[in-house]
């Protein structure tokens, strides 16, 4: 009895124990006092019988302190509520072709017929937080898209699809979808929105082209329309971002397949074709040897006959360029029918000659004129020919006679000899097709920067007296402090060029400086151009200076010294400011854009909608623009040496910091 109810005792003891630990654990964590603790009962011998009353002079319980109870609290973690799954929606918008071939419409076809058998478009949605356990980013269970085998014959324009992800509560906010396509085709993924979240839609602009698994495994990235700066990037998205631009650097080897997606740089080593002989050759431009611009990298072979030189992809095949930089079908559309105008009117003279019933050459002003007004007659049968040509010739206007017209300029249907007159030059030289090589005159005469001992006196030919009459009462100083004297000066860039230029069969150039005075009615007036051929010897006259006319011989001299003023001026507008600093000096631009700025990145995405489509037009450019006996060569006059002078062009004058607003203005 004894026994049972020290026992008894002691059970009340540990009961009591328990609730007053419970009851003043956190009274006693603050106050960090010694808690009692419930005793250990120890296993004893059958046969030897302690008595607990003397058993009780040693200590029952124990003191332990409040580091030990919070080390205790750590191992058992409270219970948290179980995650609820639920479901949200997603819509995809992909655009369909316009038109396709029969391939393509067999492989659609294809493609939506396994479609039903379980070779999908599946997705799946990534978080922009971590899972704590795996340390990875927490992901949805993969969600197919619906109905695509259903809308395989829908013909609109765009096809809304919807796809369904389960994701749980502790989810957190989705920064990113991966997409594999296991389709044989390729489709244009616009734009994927996400509905059903507390927080509102999520847009995800995709714009690309998502190709098949078979060609490219690695499932493709597409992140929110939520800019991050990378050390400001979520975690969840750190791997993922740095993923995505691994994928579109690549590894610089390899040909590019037209389906890669890879950013890489190279040099002008493409534009000539020296397997055809040795007229069709041209030097590489870029490198420490000739700087220039770098192009993207197509990883094509060399040529056979030079090691140095890539081998040639002429039209109609397509050169590489990133998919998502080809252009779309409506962009192509417009820009054959732009490309095949102006090779068309650039090519008058030829033209008339190849496919003209008269087959004559243009030997007077009003043969030009005639061009616009009676059009271009076709030989039998090259009607019909251009008839069956696509919609990129909608725009030329033909008569059922065979006549292939021009619209007239706005500038000849006003006045046709507009063109002949001054105060048209002087309005060309700052509202017409090349406006940005006009100058302030700070100093007169002007002084050349090229080296004299190989090109002779840097002095111009210009003296004050060509000009002095034509200042409406100033002196050349006055004017040139109050701002009155501007100049175009093509001299340095044509000069080092004209021997070679002049030594070309039809090709004759001057480098030319025209000087204009800006008149009280603010308009610009030439008053003197000068003419400069290479320095010879010291008795050679190689410069020298017109003036407007005062007779009808001058008259003429003047005129063409204006023309030869309009040749240099169309040469550089073509070669050094329209095809090097709006093309050529942006590629490399875009290449280290896509290569290091993630489509996160907020730089990135205001830079996006201006890029676009560049590769592709300088590619094509490449390809039957400024090769080698191209469009530019054939028109204008440096001919084979025109890629060359742009590229001294770029040597000389090209800074990345005068080239915007306001630094051109102020420069100039």
């Amino acid at each position: 009895m004894a026994v049972a109810k020290e026992m008894m005792g002691c059970s009340s003891f540990v009961s009591s124990s328990k609730v007053f630990l419970n009851s003043t654990y956190g009274f006693q964590q603050k106050q960090n006092r010694f808690l009692f603790v419930k005793p250990v009962w120890v296993p004893m011998e059958q046969k030897r019988r302690v008595h607990l009353r003397k058993a009780a002079k040693v200590p029952v319980v124990a003191a332990i302190s409040e580091d030990l109870i919070k080390a205790e609290a750590k191992a058992v973690p409270a219970q948290k509520e179980k995650a609820v799954e639920f479901k949200v929606t997603a819509t995809i918008t992909i655009r369909n072709k316009n038109k396709e071939d029969f391939k393509e419409t067999l492989v659609k076809h294809f493609d939506a017929f396994t479609d039903m058998i379980g070779r999908n478009v599946v997705l799946e949605l990534i978080s922009t937080e971590e899972d704590p356990k795996t340390m990875a980013p927490k992901r949805s269970k993969e969600a197919v898209l619906k109905d695509w085998s259903k809308k395989a014959n829908v013909k609109a324009e765009k096809v809304y699809y919807t796809a369904e992800f389960t994701v749980d509560s502790n989810f957190g906010v989705p920064g990113a979808i991966t997409v594999t396509n296991k389709h044989q085709k390729e489709f244009f993924l616009e734009s994927i929105t996400i509905e059903d979240f507390a927080y509102g839609p999520l847009h995800f602009p995709c714009n690309s082209w998502v190709q098949s698994n078979k060609h490219h495994p690695r499932k493709r990235i597409f992140f929110t329309n939520q800019p991050y700066l990378p050390d400001q990037t979520p975690k969840g998205l750190r791997a993922l971002r740095e993923k995505e631009l691994d994928d579109l650097r690549g590894n610089g080897k390899g040909v590019r397949k037209l389906s890669d997606r890879v950013y890489d740089f190279d040099v002008y080593n493409d534009l000539g074709n020296p397997d055809k002989g040795i007229d069709y050759a041209r030097p590489m431009l870029g490198g420490e040897k000739v700087p220039y611009p770098r192009r993207c990298r197509t990883g094509r072979g060399p040529s056979e006959t030079d090691m140095e030189a890539e081998s040639r992809v002429e039209k109609p095949l397509p050169i590489y360029v990133p998919r998502d930089e080809q252009f779309e079908e409506s962009k192509q559309n417009a820009f054959s029918a732009g490309r095949l105008r102006a090779v068309l009117h650039n090519l008058l003279p030829q033209l008339k000659a190849s496919i003209s019933a008269h087959n004559r050459d243009l030997n007077s002003f009003s043969d030009i004129d005639g061009l616009y007004k009676e059009g271009l007659l076709l030989k039998l049968g090259f009607h019909e020919t251009v008839k069956k040509l696509p919609k990129m010739v909608s725009k030329l206007q033909e008569s059922s006679e065979g006549l292939l017209k021009y619209e007239t300029p706005k500038v000849v249907s006003k006045d046709k000899f507009a063109w002949l007159r001054d105060d048209e030059f002087g309005r060309q030289a700052l509202a017409g097709v090349n406006p940005v090589n006009i100058e302030r005159l700070a100093s007169f005469p002007p002084v050349s920067m090229l080296d004299p001992d190989i090109y002779g006196p840097q002095e111009s030919a210009l003296k004050e007296e060509h000009i002095a009459g034509q200042l409406n009462g100033m002196t050349v100083q006055q004017a040139l402090d109050e701002n009155k004297l501007f100049m175009v000066d093509y001299h340095d860039i044509y000069l080092p060029f004209l021997d070679r230029i002049n030594a070309l069969d039809g090709r004759k150039s001057y480098a030319t400086r025209t000087i204009f005075f800006l008149t009280p009615s603010g308009t610009l007036k030439p008053v003197a151009i000068e003419l400069s051929l290479p320095h010879t010897s010291p008795n050679s006259r190689s410069k020298r200076v017109v003036t407007p006319p005062v007779d009808a011989t001058t008259n003429w001299i003047w005129q063409l010294a204006k023309a030869h003023v309009c040749s240099n001026d169309a040469g550089v507008h073509q070669l050094v400011n329209h095809w090097l600093r709006t093309h050529a000096c942006m590629e490399p631009f875009i290449l280290a854009a896509h290569r290091q700025l993630s489509a996160m990145h907020p730089i990135f995405k205001l830079l996006d909608p201006h890029m676009r489509y560049t590769l592709e037009i300088n590619a094509l450019a490449r390809q039957s623009l400024i090769c080698a006996d191209g469009v530019i060569e054939n028109c204008f006059t440096p001919g084979r040496y025109c890629m060359e002078m742009s590229a001294a062009a770029y040597r000389s004058h090209w800074r990345f910091d005068k080239e915007g607003l306001p630094a051109d203005l102020i420069r100039r």
